[in-house]
């Protein structure tokens, strides 16, 4: 996105045309129906509640990129925004919240704000394929393959500060310049690159009742007037709204049975993947393991692992289309340092089950899903955690305890795969 008239006079002429002539607003329906049909191209069982839960999901999609990408992307207004209520994109932790803004890497921003008492916040500039007036053409009929040029969902990091490199002012605050050339010393400093157009803030709780959430404020240094929004800007805005719906739709495909995942071919297991972490706006200061997970409504689930040392881990259980289950409101589908039960010797046993076997350890009500994903992830430490996991009937499970966990039935996962 871009507030420069000069950059592409012609385009933006066409963009403007677009709009009042209304062929912004179709081609933004249509997109929208491209997204929603995608769940043509997903291969293999869905059960009605998946099915479901598809278009549950194009609904927040719609809703979150409208409110990030056409509601408050004015050029001259920078805000941060969290992402909307219940939107979960890429297995988002229940205790993290995103703050996202589009900006124009031709300008320098200044982002101000208060520590707080989270353990644990990191800003990312992030950066995905984009044309320079999206509003100039029709998306809808290049479907899927104008991704390749189009992607508001394919994310890319190329630099990123934590809470901890942070300079932190006596009375706890800070201010953080965001441009292409470095400010000098004495400044924190998040390197622009001519192709970067987002920020994403991550903050992690570890206690939403006792602590206090860092504060943020994004300006341009330019000290720019905020100006009324312009035909052209609400063609561009419908455009990527429409494109990021899609964009998410093929991400959670493709994670599922194509390229990116493919979890579905390799079900029931847990990888350390960079490369897959890193391939949706992740920072490099983390290990994540993803997989897919699979069993019987009568079936149940069991992992156990030893969590290293680190600022942060959680274990989440999610549908197929990497969103958490509602049980979350519930405080249930996930587990993490600050709420978890260990043994004695710290292994963490988790129960995915549809109804809670008194076995022990943490029980996660699989909710109706008979398949999805999950993901362990641990946060600012070098180290990983081998897992090991059985599948078994859930009554078993509730009539031999611990014993119905057979060595010789285990599978052991929770290895790098590049």
């Amino acid at each position: 996105m871009t507030d420069d008239p000069a950059a592409s006079e012609p385009a933006r002429s066409i963009a403007r045309e677009r709009l009042l002539s209304g062929q912004a607003w179709d081609d933004f329906c249509d997109t929208l129906k491209v997204a929603g049909r995608h769940i043509a191209q997903v291969e293999g069982p869905l059960s009605d509640l998946d099915r479901a839960e598809w278009y549950r999901f194009m609904t927040r999609l719609a809703r979150s990129s409208m409110e990030r990408l056409l509601e408050n992307a004015e050029p001259t207004r920078p805000r941060l925004r969290d992402m909307v209520w219940r939107q979960s994109i890429n297995v988002q932790t229940v205790d993290q919240d995103h703050l996202m803004c589009q900006f124009d890497a031709a300008r320098d921003y200044r982002i101000t704000g208060t520590r707080g008492t989270i353990p644990y916040f990191v800003l990312a500039v992030l950066t995905c394929p984009a044309p320079a007036v999206a509003g100039a053409e029709d998306w809808a009929t290049q479907g899927a393959a104008g991704l390749a040029r189009f992607d508001p969902a394919n994310l890319k990091t190329t630099g990123f500060l934590h809470s901890g490199q942070l300079r932190v002012e006596a009375d706890g605050t800070f201010a953080i310049v965001l441009s292409q050339n470095n400010p000098g010393p004495g400044h924190n400093w998040l390197r622009l690159l001519p192709e970067s157009n987002c920020i994403l803030i991550r903050t992690v709780w570890g206690d939403r009742a006792t602590e206090t959430e860092p504060a943020f404020t994004i300006a341009r240094m330019d000290g720019a007037a905020p100006e009324p929004v312009t035909p052209e800007l609400i063609a561009d805005g419908l455009a990527w709204t429409a494109q990021a719906v899609l964009g998410y739709a093929e991400l959670v495909r493709n994670w599922w049975q194509g390229s990116q995942g493919n979890f579905a071919a390799r079900l029931n297991r847990l990888d350390y993947s960079r490369a897959q972490y890193l391939s949706n706006g992740g920072v490099p200061d983390r290990h994540v393991a993803f997989g897919g997970w699979e069993k019987g409504l009568d079936e149940a689930l069991v992992l156990e692992f030893t969590p290293p040392p680190c600022e942060y881990w959680n274990f989440q259980l999610c549908n197929i289309w990497q969103e958490n289950l509602d049980t979350f409101e519930d405080g249930n589908g996930w587990i993490s340092n600050r709420r978890h039960v260990a043994a004695a010797d710290g292994t963490v046993r988790v129960i995915i089950a549809e109804r809670d076997p008194g076995l022990g350890g943490n029980w996660i009500d699989s909710y109706g899903h008979e398949r999805g994903i999950w993901g362990l992830r641990f946060v600012q430490t070098p180290a990983t955690a081998p897992v090991r996991l059985w599948r078994l009937p859930l009554a078993e499970l509730a009539a031999r305890g611990p014993a119905a966990l057979d060595p010789a039935a285990m599978v052991r996962t929770g290895a790098f795969i590049d």
